[in-house]
């Protein structure tokens, strides 16, 4: 298989985070119109670099600084969504947490609502990909606060028609106890939204089940330590195992932050060889210097994947998005008619 091969496959995208996958490009200029010391090419890890969470997440803090009003996460989503379409990304499910920041004015509302609105503008263009949104609460906020996230995915869910899907969990994992969010979890769950939650990202066994007790999340974010060889436990891989709690897998993330030692030691091989779901993903490709061409490639390589199992994994993605089967079967059918040509290609 070629670099062609992967950057045609058509592909489902379930954990990226907006703001962590800017690119170069949009960073220069936003950073361009500031007054700022800020190098665009120090927002990011280069090929071959790793760093520490902390590291991870003070640049990210530094991300946010750049994207502190309504014009920059307008044209930061904007952007996003057009990269993501480039790389044949037919559907894609992004994830933010809403953010104020008082000197520019910016409130959490009209965050929320201008995300959805880059996100309507592309949607008129027409082009072939389908957008939605989750609403993330960080481990380091309040249950109140997590409890307003809720009921504003709640609220513009139905302003949206149907493009906020549902909640997540993310922040550094080393802060905090996630089960202090568990209420506000149940409450989006009674309201019909979905959970996709960031969960052993480092070894928390103890948090780990008891958040996989109580509310039985749709999705697992990275699910790095879930394994007991990995600082998880037995139980909690037979309760996900049999509850078949699909996993967000971005391998490159879990390097270049040093959660796994090297992608032949990547937790996709443990729970893709018992056929669990797993889906490849990015994380945040700007921060890692990665696409999800890149990372579908990465998989195949290290993994010895032929071409018919990695256009097995990108369809059977599709199973664990959180759209109604309508849009389940219509992306199935586009599989399906660009299966053909591309295998016989690679």
């Amino acid at each position: 298989m070629d670099a062609d091969f992967f950057r045609k496959l058509p592909k489902v995208e379930l954990h990226a985070h907006i703001n962590g996958s800017i690119s170069v490009s949009t960073m220069s200029q936003l950073v361009a119109g500031m007054s700022t010391s800020y190098n665009p090419d120090s927002l990011k890890f280069k090929k071959g670099e790793t760093g520490t969470l902390k590291e991870v997440f003070k640049l990210f803090r530094q991300i946010h600084d750049v994207i502190n009003n309504e014009k920059a996460v307008y044209k930061v989503t904007y952007d996003v969504i057009h990269e993501f379409a480039e790389e044949n990304v037919k559907y894609i499910e992004l994830r933010t947490t809403p953010r104020e920041e008082p000197s520019t004015g910016m409130t959490t509302i009209s965050y929320v609502e201008t995300v959805l609105r880059a996100i309507d503008d592309c949607a008129k263009e027409n082009l072939d990909i389908i957008v939605k949104l989750l609403l993330a609460v960080d481990r380091r906020q309040s249950l109140q606060v997590a409890m307003d996230t809720v009921q504003l995915a709640v609220k513009y869910r139905e302003k949206s028609n149907g493009v906020i899907v549902g909640i997540d969990l993310s922040g550094d994992p080393k802060v905090g106890n996630a089960d202090i969010f568990i209420p506000a979890f149940k409450e989006a769950q009674k309201h019909g939204l979905k959970l996709a939650l960031h969960l052993a990202e480092v070894p928390a066994p103890e948090e780990t089940i008891t958040l996989l007790r109580e509310i039985i999340p749709d999705r697992i974010g990275h699910g790095t330590c879930l394994q007991p060889d990995a600082g998880g436990t037995k139980d909690i891989v037979e309760f996900v195992e049999s509850h078949r709690i699909p996993l967000e897998l971005c391998l490159s993330s879990n390097i270049i932050n040093m959660t796994v030692p090297g992608y032949d030691n990547h937790h996709f091989k443990f729970w893709y060889d018992l056929e669990h779901p797993c889906i490849i993903c990015t994380d945040d490709k700007g921060v890692f210097s990665t696409s999800i061409t890149e990372e579908y490639s990465i998989a195949a390589d290290t993994f010895q994947l032929s071409s018919d199992q990695v256009w097995q994994l990108s369809y059977n993605s599709i199973d664990s998005i959180f759209s109604d089967e309508t849009t389940k079967q219509l992306l199935r059918e586009k599989w399906k008619t660009l299966k053909e040509n591309l295998l016989l290609k690679s």
